[in-house]
């Protein structure tokens, strides 16, 4: 960082590339902050990295400002040869540039579409004739939302009080007796056994800070950061109910019509910088040489002009085409970024119209913003039915139907790769499908998608969820993956009948490529420390407990398996490897199918 802040070639070509190693870097340091267990990295290691983070961020706009303004500096370079004006389009798989420039200030030149990319703008008449620059700077990624959204990860499920179980796979999840018999409890509310915790999952600090979107370069002291900065010991507060209800009242309070929820809503498709820019002095060639006048930086062109009434300055338009690589089952919510409430809002747009077809959008501003498109993070759950199938040695496939879409997230040993994507039998994101990674990165990347079929820490409260408790849901997940290699598993229309206490579930032996068949299905129940094959199965008219002739109860599912399964199955069970019981393990946990389907 120190280097390439001393490094002054900052040609956008060469900052871009630079930038794909930044970029590079960050995902790698949000990864290890998600994957890490609590016990094998330090609190000062955790809020070290984040710093480092929000550093890379800061760091990598001011190049992009700095590139930038050198390109603006030779705006005659890249003057189209009718209208006069200067336009580029500089884009790779990271970012977009989109830069104008108003060299000839004619009224009748106050539109311009970037056909590359299909963005473009209409000024109102007095940037039109002004010596004024845009630039509409659209980066695949989001470094501008609250550095605890991109840290989302599993929620916490609360077993007893004070208790937790912590949904890492490389922890033990097992609970003593004492407070197993708590958890039965029947004051126990689902509620009270998920506890709040930070948005990670993983750890109890959580840093908010933002990375600075001003167009002028700057320095930030150790002191601003700070002030910046807020560190919440989240777990601890989360565990006085009287702290979690003056939260989330005062959550309710600073929540307004116009400012978006990120506990409800998410950005899709990246942010896009939309600025207006004082037209830096030109290059001037004398002779051998050539002489411009240094400035600080860019300046940014205030619009409206403090000065005047906000009736006298009209709107400016902006058209955006959306990312291929994304998906946008609602009309996204678009909004404006707040850097002095650190907040996204959605007033000062107006007059939105989408193009579902054209996949684009249009909207009117007051001033030049940082705007996002937003989609309901959780649109996705509850799910309409799900599916996990072996379909090779240490092979399986989980099948997940949405009310939109159909995914397939295949895995193998210790990765899961995305297979599909099926909307209106349409396969889509095929950028996507086909490459392998670890669980955690499948996460990211489907959320960055706009397919989150994970819920967070608050989806219970936007969403119905069939309510469990918490021991029978993590052991069931613990169980089901420790055969999944010989078993497959699906969605049962009792598992809403069976109570707070059980889940149930379909099962069957599986040890063929084809699919299951509606015979071959039998029903289990299970609530953490029994499980037992029912009688009814899934076309019954009414849910009973009661138990399949000759069968008897047993501790485990994995016994209970072992009353009726084949010899081969259990040797495949007992060959499976430990990478692909986690694996299986971490997406159960991550859908949780037996809580939103």
């Amino acid at each position: 960082m120190s280097l390439w802040r001393e490094d002054q070639n900052e040609d956008i070509q060469l900052v871009m590339e630079k930038g794909g190693q930044v970029l590079n870097l960050i995902e790698k340091l949000h990864l290890l902050l998600l994957d890490t267990p609590p016990n094998e990295i330090t609190e000062k290691e955790t809020v070290q990295y984040q710093e480092s983070i929000l550093e890379l961020q800061n760091l990598l706009h001011q190049k992009y400002n700095r590139a930038t303004e050198k390109l603006l500096k030779t705006a005659h370079v890249h003057e189209d040869s009718d209208p006069g004006n200067m336009q580029a389009v500089i884009k790779d798989k990271n970012v977009t540039f989109c830069i104008w420039a108003n060299l000839k200030k004619k009224v009748r030149l106050k539109n311009h579409t970037f056909s590359d990319v299909q963005h473009g703008f209409d000024l109102p008449k007095p940037l039109a004739v002004s010596s004024v620059a845009v630039r509409i700077l659209h980066t695949h990624y989001d470094h501008v939302s609250p550095l605890w959204l991109q840290h989302q990860g599993v929620p916490k499920l609360e077993v007893s009080d004070g208790k937790e179980l912590t949904l890492d796979s490389k922890d033990n999840i097992e609970v003593p007796e004492e407070d197993e018999e708590k958890s039965r409890e029947p004051n126990m509310s689902a509620e009270e056994e998920m506890e709040e915790v930070c948005s990670d999952g993983r750890k109890s600090n959580i840093l908010f800070e933002e990375n600075s979107n001003s167009i002028a370069d700057i320095n930030e002291t150790e002191e601003e950061t700070e002030k910046k900065s807020e560190i919440l010991d989240i777990p601890s507060q989360a565990q006085d109910p009287l702290v979690k209800e003056e939260r989330s009242e005062k959550r309710e309070a600073i929540t307004g019509e116009s400012i978006v929820d990120l506990q409800q809503f998410v950005p899709v498709g990246g942010v896009y910088h939309i600025d207006a820019l004082q037209l830096p002095p030109q290059v001037k060639e004398i002779k051998d040489w050539s002489m411009v006048e240094l400035q600080d930086g860019l300046e940014s062109y205030s619009y409206p002009p403090e000065a005047a009434e906000d009736a006298t300055c009209p709107p400016l338009q902006i058209t955006l085409r959306l990312p291929d690589n994304v998906m946008y089952f609602e009309d996204p919510v678009i909004a404006r970024w707040d850097a002095a409430g650190q907040q996204w809002r959605t007033d000062g747009i107006s007059n939105i119209t989408y193009a579902r077809q054209e996949k684009s959008i249009t909207f009117e501003m007051g001033a030049f913003y940082t705007v996002a498109l937003f989609q309901n993070a959780h649109l996705n759950v509850p799910y309409q039915a799900w599916e996990l199938q072996p379909t090779g040695t240490d092979e399986a496939l989980l099948t997940v139907s949405t009310s939109f879409a159909v995914i397939q997230i295949q895995i193998k040993d210790h990765q899961c790769m995305l297979s599909s994507v099926m909307v209106e039998e349409k396969d889509v994101l095929s950028s996507i499908t086909g490459k392998w990674t670890s669980p955690v990165g499948l996460r990211a990347l489907l959320k960055k998608a706009g397919v989150n079929i994970f819920p967070g820490e608050y989806s219970h409260k936007y969403v119905s969820m069939n309510k469990k408790a918490a021991l029978a849901e993590v052991r069931a997940y613990q169980q089901m993956a420790l055969v999944a290699s010989a078993f497959a598993f699906a969605w049962s229309k009792w598992n809403t009948e069976a109570g707070h206490e059980q889940v149930v579930f379909k099962v069957s032996e599986h040890l063929t490529a084809d699919s299951v068949k509606d015979k071959d299905w039998c029903l289990c129940m299970f609530n953490g420390q029994k499980a037992q094959k029912l009688k009814i199965s899934e076309t019954s008219e009414a849910f009973s407990d009661e138990l399949e002739e000759g069968a008897e109860f047993h501790s485990t599912l994995y016994h209970m398996l072992k009353d009726f399964a084949s010899k081969d199955a259990i040797a495949k069970v007992e060959a499976a490897n430990f990478l692909f019981i986690d694996s299986v393990y971490q997406l159960l946990l991550a859908t949780r199918v037996l809580t939103y389907s």
